[in-house]
């Protein structure tokens, strides 16, 4: 994954703690004021750190939220990691389904991840995994790099083999399934604060008919 638009990167844990602060007054304001009127001023005020830490860190504020969308689509890929490993563990030890869910199962994952994340994550809902204002020529687009994180993450349940015919077919598969969730999970959300059920599982059906067509 891209490194994250930081003037300096901590060394020292304390440094480290220091970031994670600002980044957490960030997420925090966001979910209090729209992105045009946070400042780096603001944000060094709720982490209760001199102005000049966060200049250390970064050159403006869309530098900071850019850094804030990288830790989000980190630690949404750390959430994945960890339900599947559990639903692993479960059906190592006889309690869960023969073998996992496959890449079904690996899909419901990551769709109920996002929403979690969506409903209760500090800023999440208006910065996701992307800077919440389009640039004129962004460097890097959101859904990009969500798809090819997820499909790096979830390699081994894709059984999709080495040709590179196919690895191209399901790298083009995995960008249209994440753009299209994205479309459709927004529309949940304007219809329903805490995303709309029935969008909700029509989404899932529709993932999982998609991609049946390439992983099947």
């Amino acid at each position: 994954m891209p490194i994250p638009p930081l003037r300096r990167h901590p060394v020292q844990r304390r440094s480290a703690e220091r970031l994670g602060r600002i980044l957490d007054a960030c997420a925090e304001l966001l979910d209090e004021i729209s992105y045009e009127e946070l400042s780096t001023r603001a944000v060094a005020e709720r982490a209760n750190v001199p102005i000049g830490s966060v200049y250390r860190f970064f050159s403006n504020k869309r530098a900071m939220a850019e850094a804030l969308a990288h830790r989000n689509l980190d630690e949404y890929a750390e959430r994945i990691t960890r339900r599947l490993a559990a639903s692993d563990a479960a059906s190592a030890s006889g309690s869960g389904p023969d073998g996992g869910g496959g890449w079904r199962e690996a899909m419901d994952v990551v769709v109920d991840e996002y929403l979690a994340m969506k409903r209760g994550a500090p800023g999440f809902a208006l910065i996701e995994f992307g800077h919440p204002v389009p640039a004129t020529a962004p460097p890097e687009q959101p859904n990009h790099l969500v798809a090819d994180r997820l499909r790096t993450l979830l390699a081994d349940r894709l059984r999709a083999g080495g040709d590179e015919a196919v690895e191209e077919r399901l790298r083009v598969a995995f960008l249209l399934a994440v753009e299209t969730a994205d479309a459709l999970l927004r529309l949940a959300f304007r219809m329903d604060p805490e995303g709309d059920p029935a969008i909700v599982a029509e989404t899932k059906e529709l993932l999982r008919a998609y991609l049946a067509r390439v992983l099947d």
